[in-house]
């Protein structure tokens, strides 16, 4: 018996070597949704790392005027007030509510901060306890 080698060309005996049209149609849409997937998600951390910045630069604002009572020493009034705290390049509005508090040697301080531009929007708000500076 003898064996017959398939040459290139002959009828019905050997298969293209590459890819079918079905096949790289097939690749194209894999690596089409896979792309698409990485867009989404490389554009929800950006979203997420500008909140967390806000959120970041509010918190600092907040803090600046507590630590601003507590080394003024002061014992505000009791009321509400509004004042511009911007921060790097946000433009944040604090609102400093002072309260009593059951004893009368003490003041609640709560400062709320809203982004100018959605003064709905709180970003954060801190509450602080301050003593009645003594008298000496």
């Amino acid at each position: 018996m003898s064996r017959r080698r398939c040459h290139p060309g002959a009828s019905g005996l050997s298969r293209p070597s590459g890819f079918t049209l079905l096949e790289v149609l097939v690749a194209l849409v894999i690596v089409g949704t896979a792309l698409g997937a990485g867009l989404r998600a490389v554009g929800s951390l950006t979203s997420n790392s500008a909140g967390l910045r806000a959120s970041m630069m509010a918190t600092w604002s907040a803090e600046n005027r507590l630590v601003q009572i507590r080394l003024g020493r002061e014992f505000p009034e009791v009321g509400k007030r509004n004042f511009p705290c911007a921060q790097g390049d946000l433009n944040l509005i604090c609102e400093e509510e002072v309260l009593t508090s059951p004893n009368p040697q003490l003041r609640r301080i709560e400062v709320s901060v809203y982004e100018a531009e959605r003064p709905e929007q709180r970003i954060v708000k801190l509450v602080q306890l301050v003593l009645r500076p003594s008298r000496i």
